[in-house]
């Protein structure tokens, strides 16, 4: 009887266990991976972040920056860690939504490996133009590639922007040519020097080249108004029915993180983001859009999404690599 009993209490010993490791969390230092390289965009989110959570942890937020591999390196580490609460990570959409679609094999599970926590930011993208072009809308860009067909390139890093202007090529008559983005600096003097005239970016990225009258912008890729140049046009102003872009960076964690850690996390970084001087200044000062959801809002905007982007991804014409 004592030994049938025993493995009975140890599983009841084990389990009450978890709900005091969840109360005493964190006793030790929190490691937030990110998926870009030191200085990238979510690196120096989750520093300025980091400084407000040990504020409220008590314990410091060392980050780990895995880039590469178009986000796969750093979710991959992050999908690959010990869930123990001791783990967090930040990635964008393309490796949750986009990339089990354009690649044929992923080294993690985008919908079983990691457990989101929270939206974090929604980026503001937009279509620019060297300025040299002078062009100051869509029709007019058209008009340009029309007469001087197979000389216009432009560069765009994700599908739905693929996507945009492919459908605009087509259902417009335009005439320019894809050609494979670079790195974000290397790809705003592509535009700048005008190589490749037309670009599809994150306005924090052109911001001082717009202001500096280097570049203009055309259109707003997100349906999101920019503070900064509101007189600028969304997709549905321009009559453009299509999916728009949908670029954000969220916070996950290890798929099995216990769920009382992941509530924690997802309402001390809602906490902090909603923080008016934390938003103006590490926000929308930098062309960023407040995001922060809950854990399961932020799973069922990700499910639903996941729809569109497969949808996406075929419409753009990619294939799987």
């Amino acid at each position: 009887m004592r030994l049938s009993a025993w493995p009975l209490a140890a599983l009841l010993a084990f389990g009450a266990v978890l709900p005091a490791a969840a109360d005493d969390w964190p006793n030790r230092p929190v490691k937030a991976i990110t998926t870009t390289s030191a200085g990238g965009l979510s690196d120096i989110f989750m520093r300025a972040l980091g400084e407000e959570l040990r504020q409220k942890w008590g314990q410091p937020l060392i980050i780990e920056n895995r880039p590469g591999g178009a986000m796969n390196v750093g979710t991959r580490a992050c999908a690959d860690a010990t869930p123990d609460g001791y783990t967090i990570c930040i990635t964008n959409a393309d490796a949750i939504l986009y990339n089990q679609f354009l690649y044929k094999k992923l080294p993690f599970d985008p919908e079983t490996s990691v457990t989101p926590i929270t939206n974090a930011f929604h980026l503001i993208h937009m279509l620019v133009v060297n300025s040299s072009l002078g062009v100051k809308n869509i029709d007019e860009l058209c008009a340009l590639s029309k007469a001087k067909p197979g000389t216009l390139n432009y560069l765009a890093p994700g599908a739905p922007m693929v996507l945009y202007m492919e459908t605009l090529k087509k259902e417009k008559g335009c005439d320019w040519v894809r050609v494979p983005f670079r790195g974000g600096g290397e790809a705003v003097n592509a535009i700048l020097s005008g190589t490749t005239p037309i670009g599809l970016f994150g306005e924090g990225n052109v911001v001082g080249n717009i202001r500096g009258g280097q570049m203009t912008p055309l259109v707003m890729l997100n349906n999101i108004k920019s503070p900064n140049f509101p007189d600028v046009p969304l997709l549905t102003d321009v009559g453009y029915n299509g999916p728009p872009s949908r670029s954000w960076y969220g916070i996950f964690a290890p798929a099995g993180t216990p769920k009382a850690v992941i509530d924690r996390v997802s309402k001390d970084i809602g906490e902090v983001i909603n923080k008016p001087e934390f938003s103006e200044r590490h926000l929308k000062a930098r062309s960023l859009v407040p995001a922060a959801n809950t854990p399961e809002q932020f799973a069922e905007d990700i499910k639903r999404e996941r729809v569109v982007a497969e949808k996406v991804v075929k419409d753009a014409g990619f294939e799987p690599q």
